[in-house]
């Protein structure tokens, strides 16, 4: 049976250890530093359900963070991500453990400061990635149950796209760009309709995925079929559509730096137009 041998406990959830496969790690649990020795041997077996930071990089941060939080906060923080693990299938991006903990602990930091924390992509986020932001949902309410913390709608959103950025492997500033362009896209549309949308539609729910997969499409440089004829017969029916619609594709086209495809412009229009007749 393999063995860790364990070389510092750096406070109860956290040691340092050798592992017989990834060497140095820090290994990340609820009580597993508690009593714990240095030259300690424990069993491989024992921590298969405890988080591994094998990368270098990341443990060095990891070390970093930890002075600066209070044991509770960690505790909770380390929580609220085996939830997470809990509720995902397949294996998350272990910079969870920095991105989410550094996050969580700067964020209610702010809210004991009495900071108003705002979101101004909350409603794409939540359309977005419903998974995610009802696993957030849960993190905040585990939150609250065990520091007495309430942290507001506006953090759920951040917290989701921490969620959102482990299982997809994307960077939270990428995530942001794509959920900030959708935004931006959304104002445009209403004003060029003249409408305000709801955001808690289902109108709104289909054209924010829709721009999403075909942000997705864009990026992937995946061509989409047209529908033979039918550019030319929404073009003449619905020409405020169809102009919205390649004018939003100009804007996609300048913010991700690659061409989008015409077909593109068939299906936006048609989402334009249901929008503008049901507005």
């Amino acid at each position: 049976m393999k063995s860790i041998e364990v070389k510092k406990v750096l406070n109860n959830n956290v040691l340092i250890a050798e592992h017989p496969r990834y060497q140095e790690v820090i290994i990340i649990g609820k009580g597993i530093g508690f009593n714990r020795k240095k030259g300690e041997v424990i069993s491989a077996e024992s921590v298969e359900k405890l988080f591994v930071l094998k990368s270098g990089n990341e443990q060095e941060n990891y070390k970093k963070l930890l002075p600066l939080i209070e044991e509770p906060i960690l505790s909770v923080i380390i929580e609220a991500i085996d939830l997470i693990t809990q509720r995902v299938e397949g294996d998350l991006n272990e910079h969870i453990h920095v991105g989410l903990t550094d996050h969580l602990t700067a964020t209610i930091h702010r809210i004991n400061e009495g900071i108003t924390i705002r979101n101004p992509f909350l409603n794409e986020t939540k359309t977005l990635y419903p998974f995610e932001f009802n696993i957030a949902k849960e993190v905040v309410g585990l939150i609250y149950k065990k520091t007495g913390i309430s942290l507001p709608e506006a953090e759920t959103g951040f917290i989701t796209l921490h969620i959102h950025s482990a299982i997809t492997n994307k960077q939270i500033s990428e995530i942001n760009q794509y959920s900030q362009l959708i935004s931006s896209l959304t104002g445009v549309i209403e004003e060029q309709l003249e409408i305000s949308i709801d955001k808690a539609s289902i109108d709104y729910m289909r054209l924010v995925r829709h721009l999403r997969f075909a942000i997705e499409r864009v990026l992937l440089e995946e061509k989409v079929e047209e529908p033979e004829k039918i550019s030319a017969l929404l073009q003449k029916e619905y020409p405020v559509c169809y102009n919205l619609a390649w004018k939003l594709i100009k804007i996609m086209q300048n913010v991700l730096k690659k061409p989008v495809f015409d077909a593109e412009a068939v299906y936006l229009t048609m989402h334009l137009q249901r929008l503008q007749r049901n507005n």
